[in-house]
């Protein structure tokens, strides 16, 4: 059966926080909320934790950049509020516009919230999640299967992370994004065993979001040469963080969690598991991890899920890869969206491709691990 349009889920995308997403932070930090302002040099902004040392300024000329000719994209278009696609902030409106480009279902992160992730002020994040987990569960009710909320934890520690999911899961959300950098330890510490089990036991997917993890976002002193670089790097933090599950034994103390790794693309997939096989085989006794079960492409063929958007490689790889850990995506509305015409898109891409893998891409895989009613049947979420 040939996936049609109208059927195709996206497995990452985003809204476009109002102020409204940020209201009912608690009162201790409301004077730090996120502030929705207007900037001659940046348009419609976003200023996190203002008045702080840490405050930062997210652009929605980037954020709700989808659809823009490429000439016009940049920082300093000063779009106001209201120019921005409005099913960013309105869920009536999001309809509308994954009609417009074929799509059936999304699967919705943040977008003001992946750069709180980089905030060093865990008690803040913690407030500015907890508020946003409550505002993402309202506005995802209007539309349940179409709008699919995926929660954030902060991960001031794993004790209280298991609560964040259960909440999360309380609230109606179907996945967690986790941030890079927790605060008590880095993931592969057996302190966060209890935190991997209660989320495969609660039934919450588990993700990476590209630029999460601290320093090293588009344009940062973190690379050198051209800022044009920065754009390359990006998918490295994601990389670092499945490297460190792989090798750290995570997946071998917990054969039943699965993680998303979301828009770092999946092209680069089969040399960096060559490449860890190699430096399993080669170098495991002076580099440590000797004692894994598997080989680390095993771990990651069936333990990581890779989310991508323009990616032809993705499609022209299959025969490295498992098929079953592919998830489509547009990206909608963000800078780099294959909005309105990810439909044209796929058609290009897909061409070579079976109905059986272009089902499983496109929609089937994501259905599964989300629970994604597709309308003739249901299914669970994946094991």
């Amino acid at each position: 059966m040939t996936t049609a349009v109208g059927l195709t889920i996206s497995a990452d995308s985003h809204v476009t926080e109002p102020p409204e997403a940020y209201a009912d932070i608690d009162p201790a930090f409301a004077e730090r909320a996120p502030k929705l302002v207007h900037l001659e040099d940046m348009g419609a902004t976003m200023i996190t934790d203002p008045g702080s040392a840490y405050q930062g300024h997210v652009p929605f000329s980037m954020i709700a950049g989808a659809g823009v000719p490429a000439e016009e994209l940049g920082y300093s278009q000063g779009r106001r509020w209201e120019e921005l696609h409005p099913g960013g902030y309105d869920a009536a409106a999001r309809l509308l516009e994954q009609d417009r480009d074929g799509v059936a279902s999304e699967v919705l992160y943040p977008s003001v919230g992946m750069l709180l992730c980089n905030n060093p002020d865990f008690d803040y994040k913690k407030a500015c999640f907890d508020a946003y987990n409550r505002w993402l569960s309202d506005w995802c009710a209007y539309s349940p299967e179409r709008l699919v909320g995926v929660g954030q934890t902060a991960m001031r520690s794993p004790e209280e992370a298991i609560t964040d999911l259960e909440s999360i899961r309380a609230l109606g959300l179907r996945g967690v994004m986790l941030p890079g950098i927790p605060a008590v330890a880095d993931y592969d510490d057996p302190v966060y065993d209890s935190f991997w089990e209660a989320a495969v036991d609660i039934g919450l997917p588990v993700s990476f979001h590209i630029l999460t993890g601290g320093a090293g976002g588009i344009a940062s002193d973190a690379y050198r040469g051209p800022k044009m670089n920065s754009f390359l790097g990006i998918i490295r933090g994601n990389q670092d963080l499945i490297g460190t599950l792989i090798f750290g034994g995570v997946f071998d103390r917990h054969p039943r969690l699965r993680i998303v790794c979301v828009e770092a693309d999946a092209g680069w997939a089969p040399h960096w598991m060559y490449r860890a096989d190699h430096a399993f085989r080669r170098h495991r006794n002076w580099l440590g991890s000797g004692d894994l079960a598997r080989l680390p492409s095993q771990y990651f063929r069936e333990h990581v899920y890779l989310t991508f958007q323009d990616d032809l490689v993705a499609f022209r790889m299959l025969d490295l890869v498992n098929t079953e850990r592919l998830l489509w995506a547009n990206d909608h509305p963000h800078s780099d969206s294959t909005w309105p015409g990810s439909q044209a898109l796929l058609a290009e891409h897909t061409a070579e491709m079976s109905d059986e893998d272009r089902d499983r891409i496109l929609r089937r895989n994501s259905a599964e691990l989300y629970g994604i009613d597709l309308g003739d049947e249901v299914l669970g979420s994946a094991p």
